[in-house]
């Protein structure tokens, strides 16, 4: 029924679209127009111009209902609107486990291929001042007396505490800002294995459920102990240890909700990418990915209910953000994109990803690191965490190569690799972990 009326809609608009002299035959009048655009006459046009756009327009409508096309695909077409050009100029705030790294990649393959320029860490930095609150000096090139030397900054996305009017001292005025989060629940358990010997909270403990119990015995308000409370809070430069009072709450997540455009959501990470891609108004291609910083199976634990209640309760201000904006992105996707046309998006999205692993991908399948080939794609491991990395295909051209190697780039190689052709005359960053 819907491809139905969708061909009676093509139809009329096709009627519309077309100059009116040649819809004669096709439910229209011609009028034959004179070369100073008055009209002259009322000839019919011949019938052999006739019967070839009645075919034309037949096999499209056919052919429309042959493949069950979407009418949002099709329809900015009839109508003969113009594409908008894509955003370039773009903020994303990386919060921490949380499928950042894979929006990172996402992010620098589009500054790569756009010949974009990334606001990048400075010297041998490789995160932008964290923990502490961003200042625009963290930026390489940022920091030039001279403004006309200052390099044009159109994307920012290395980890860093938010710190907006610092940001906005390196950013257009233009800027899409947008972020992610995690279930709290899931996001601690994460921070706990990877973080668990740098941060002073975790050291004495034996499991996240030991710490969860009797959290105020081992946890004060350091800023080291970021990791181990409201960690997303943290990042986007509130206090991780304030009340979790409803005035304060609804005030910074107002704040938020004005600043940000978008914030994605890691469990619905598909559908949260074709919103952003029709906010952006990117390609499937821009948006593709292969999940990165990703933990074996063995490394990830399963927390019994009752130490996720108290994860919940222990980082009630994550629990509050998260709670917020998982009902605003499904608010939003149902109010841009609906419920079928986010499916066809999602499989259009998958599919494609499936297309990249067969060509790219050996076995198909993410590995660990006693198993990764190349040393260049070697993921950072850190504390009890197994992070996964892929090997490649043996038998790629090397343009093949080439795109899918940066489809599988760890993000500390290719922060170093952006940094190297935006900043050539200097050296180069030193990767440590590298060299072990």
């Amino acid at each position: 029924m819907a491809v139905c009326h969708f061909q009676a809609r093509a139809l009329h608009l096709f009627q519309r679209q077309l100059p009116q002299g040649l819809l004669a035959g096709v439910g229209g009048s011609w009028h034959p127009v004179t070369g100073d655009g008055r009209v002259n006459g009322s000839r019919k046009p011949p019938r052999s111009l006739r019967a070839v756009l009645l075919a034309l327009l037949l096999a499209t409508l056919l052919l429309i209902g042959f493949l069950h096309v979407d009418t949002w695909v099709l329809t900015p077409l009839l109508r003969g609107e113009s594409k908008s050009l894509p955003i370039t100029n773009i903020m994303f705030l990386k919060t921490h486990k949380t499928a950042s790294s894979t929006v990172l990649n996402i992010l620098y393959r589009f500054t790569e291929r756009h010949n974009l320029t990334a606001a990048l860490p400075e010297g041998a930095r490789i995160h932008l001042g964290y923990p502490w609150l961003f200042l625009a000096r963290y930026v390489e090139g940022a920091g030039q007396n001279q403004p006309r030397l200052r390099p044009h900054f159109n994307i920012m996305c290395n980890h860093l505490r938010f710190n907006l009017p610092e940001v906005q001292k390196i950013m257009p005025k233009d800027t899409f800002y947008f972020s992610i989060l995690r279930n709290p629940v899931s996001q601690l358990e994460s921070s706990f294995v990877y973080y668990r010997g740098m941060v002073p909270a975790f050291r004495g403990v034996r499991s996240l459920a030991e710490f969860l119990a009797q959290p105020r015995k081992y946890y004060n308000d350091s800023v080291n102990n970021a990791y181990a409370r409201n960690h997303m809070w943290f990042d986007f430069g509130f206090d991780n240890n304030a009340p979790a009072e409803e005035g304060y709450v609804r005030a910074r997540l107002a704040e938020l909700e004005r600043r940000f455009q978008l914030v994605l959501i890691a469990e619905h990470f598909d559908e949260s990418l074709a919103l952003l891609r029709r906010r952006l108004r990117w390609q499937v291609d821009d948006v593709v990915y292969f999940k990165l910083n990703m933990r074996s199976a063995r490394t990830v634990a399963r927390l019994a209910p009752e130490s996720q209640e108290r994860a919940q309760r222990w980082c009630a201000l994550d629990w509050r953000l998260y709670q917020h904006f998982n009902r605003s992105l499904w608010a939003q996707l149902d109010a841009e994109l609906g419920p079928r046309r986010l499916r066809a998006e999602v499989e259009q999205l998958r599919a494609r990803q499936r297309e990249l692993s067969a060509l790219c991908l050996q076995d198909g399948a993410p590995k660990n690191r006693t198993q990764i080939s190349d040393p260049q794609l070697l993921p950072y491991q850190s504390g009890a965490a197994d992070i996964l990395g892929y090997n490649l295909r043996q038998d790629l051209d090397n343009a093949t190569r080439r795109h899918c190697q940066r489809m599988v780039m760890p993000e500390v190689q290719y922060m170093a690799h952006l940094y190297s052709l935006q900043f050539p005359e200097k050296p180069p960053k030193n990767i440590q972990f590298l060299k072990l």
